[in-house]
């Protein structure tokens, strides 16, 4: 391998660079044949307190041919994002294969693509680069620097086959609704002012577009709306649930009050799907069924240490369903509606977390409903 000593001063570079306990970008180890680092997701993310949901960890291996060609990157995570991005590290011109330049197009594209704030240490590299009579190449692909989020965020469906399968078993209200957000996205990407985060943006895409197509929302089970027409905010009517639950009964007279459904307001962090959504009851006010002071939920599965980037959100809504008559919820007529507040309900959550990371989880006896 040439210019070993070169390497050597690299790696050195960068493990001082980027420790362990970087906010953002962590070398986990580096030698003459491989750097291992890590990329933290969560906004609030840091040091020794990252988890395998908040963080993505990339290996460099360097050949006998370096920096001929350029190191060989791999990783574990199956964002289809970071794939991408990392084969754009491959592609880029000979200039650019050194691994402190790599190192520097790894972060600026995963902060840009997560819709992070680049760290300031990034710029820190081409000090170091200009030290060493070296500097970053411009590709001519990379004129437009954020034509590549753009595509992997807003383009439309490659051809008509692909754009019908997003769309088949949907019905055309909703077709409508899911071309009126890319408008939208699209609008904000041309303004600069693009909400939420890439990875967050096309699961809840695609998760809506499960619930437009599934068997339940189309039996009127549950409906979702958008709020002011935001992907970050659902608001989901309950219509029906077991039939052999007081629950069921208390709907039926609900709608003596004009109202024939639980509503719930759902929320997603652009750290979604990693982090579970904030669901709670906005009306009515009910005992029971796990529902909090306020109107927050008492389920593991809303919480960190519960959720996992797998669940789906129709299986979560169906869930929160049946956790209310597992918890023989019953809707307080004549009770203030005052009592449910976004506030309180995010307080009282707080509360739940704290109790349970003390005590732990427990599923109630089967007796207990």
């Amino acid at each position: 391998m040439a210019c070993l000593a070169r390497l050597r001063d690299d790696t050195r570079f960068l493990e001082t660079t980027f420790p362990p306990d970087h906010r953002r970008f962590q070398i986990v180890s580096a030698t003459v044949d491989e750097v291992s680092c890590r990329f933290l997701i969560g906004t609030g993310a840091g040091g020794g307190d990252a988890t395998n949901e908040a963080a993505v960890v990339f290996t460099a291996n360097f050949s006998e041919s370096y920096p001929e060609t350029a190191p060989i990157w791999f990783t574990e995570s199956d964002i289809s994002p970071i794939a991408t991005i990392l084969e754009k590290l491959s592609e880029t011109s000979k200039g650019n294969y050194n691994i402190c330049k790599q190192m520097r197009l790894l972060i600026t594209e995963l902060c840009q693509e997560f819709r992070l704030p680049i760290p300031d240490e990034v710029f820190r590299i081409d000090e170091y680069l200009h030290g060493k009579n070296d500097q970053m190449e411009v590709d001519s692909s990379d004129e437009d620097p954020d034509e590549f989020h753009y595509e992997m965020e807003l383009t439309e469906p490659s051809s008509e086959t692909q754009a019908k399968e997003d769309c088949d078993g949907i019905d055309t209200e909703h077709v409508m609704t899911l071309e009126k957000l890319k408008q939208s996205q699209r609008l904000e990407f041309e303004k600069g002012s693009v909400s939420g985060s890439v990875q967050a943006t096309d699961r809840l895409m695609k998760e809506l577009r499960d619930v437009y197509r599934s068997s339940s929302f189309k039996q009127g089970i549950y409906s979702v709306e958008l709020v002011n027409d935001s992907l970050y905010e659902w608001n989901i009517k309950l219509f029906k649930v077991d039939s052999d639950s007081a629950l069921y009964n208390d709907l039926v007279a609900y709608k003596k009050d004009g109202f024939d459904h639980i509503l719930l307001n759902c929320t997603f962090k652009e750290t979604f799907p990693f982090e579970p959504p904030f669901v709670r009851v906005i009306h009515p006010v009910i005992s029971g069924g796990y529902v909090l002071a306020g109107g927050a939920i008492c389920m593991e599965l809303l919480t960190k240490h519960g959720w996992s980037s797998a669940y789906g959100l129709e299986s979560l809504i169906l869930q929160i369903a049946a956790t209310l008559v597992k918890g023989k919820a019953r809707i307080q007529f004549g009770a203030a509606k005052t009592q449910y507040s976004l506030a309180r309900a995010h307080q009282s959550f707080r509360s739940l977390i704290m109790i349970h990371e003390k005590n732990g989880w427990f599923t109630p006896p089967k007796e207990d409903g």
